[in-house]
């Protein structure tokens, strides 16, 4: 069951508890693109509760209005500005955005009495990129990452001893026209040199979404890496 609430921390947060009717034995948190809200990506949960019946799914509006978006564009949010696609003022955002998500990533996982092993981290386009920025960065490690279409920022830190290395499933459209596939090439040989469990997939003539076979794979992903 979907329903909107308030998280502990300021985030707005939209939640689909277990389909069991279960205390949740684990957490999976959901991070929207540029633009979006939390609404985006929770309507994943439905796809997935068969596959994990006691997980618990949330999806937060990101802290920041989107700057990109119309003034008329209500619940449009960021992680950070895309404005510009320099690799330094990128890595400046997910830097600045960091600390308010690990905070709600902690806040949820308290509320849940769950642990760091019981929590996957996932999202779309910036939703990705903050996932994978966020993971390797926490104080304990956490059972995985899914990122979709999303591209991998600060990856020349991850050779820091305090890094973790994560199982992580990457899916990218190959016709991508915002986010464009090569990103996906360059996250996983950098993933994969650094001793990151990689798995994943490019899918012929999809653009910048998540098809059918994408969410299957997220939920073999799951079953896997939550069970």
């Amino acid at each position: 069951m979907s329903v909107l609430r308030k998280s502990m921390s300021h985030l707005k947060t939209y939640t689909h508890t277990p389909s069991s009717g279960e205390k949740p034995t684990s957490l999976v948190v959901l991070l929207h693109g540029l633009g979006s809200n939390g609404q985006d990506l929770i309507g994943l949960a439905r796809y997935w509760e068969r596959a994990l019946p006691r997980a618990v799914f949330v999806s937060p509006d990101a802290p920041f209005p989107c700057d990109m978006s119309p003034p008329w564009m209500e619940n449009s949010y960021q992680w950070f500005s895309l404005q510009t696609r320099d690799p330094s003022a990128m890595l400046r955002g997910a830097e600045t955005a960091f600390p308010i998500l690990n905070e709600y990533i902690n806040k949820m996982r308290d509320l849940y009495e769950l642990e760091d092993k019981n929590i996957v981290l996932g999202g779309f386009s910036q939703g990705a990129m903050m996932s994978l920025y966020t993971a390797p960065r926490r104080a304990q490690k956490i059972a995985g990452v899914i990122g979709y279409s999303g591209a991998l920022i600060g990856g020349d830190q991850l050779s820091d001893p305090d890094k973790h290395k994560l199982p992580v499933l990457l899916v990218h459209g190959e016709a991508d026209s915002v986010v464009p596939v090569s990103a996906y090439h360059q996250a996983r040989d950098i993933l994969t040199q650094k001793g990151w469990d990689v798995a994943g997939h490019t899918a012929p003539g999809l653009d910048h979404t998540i098809d059918d076979r994408g969410i299957e794979s997220a939920a073999e992903f799951l079953i896997k890496n939550l069970s």
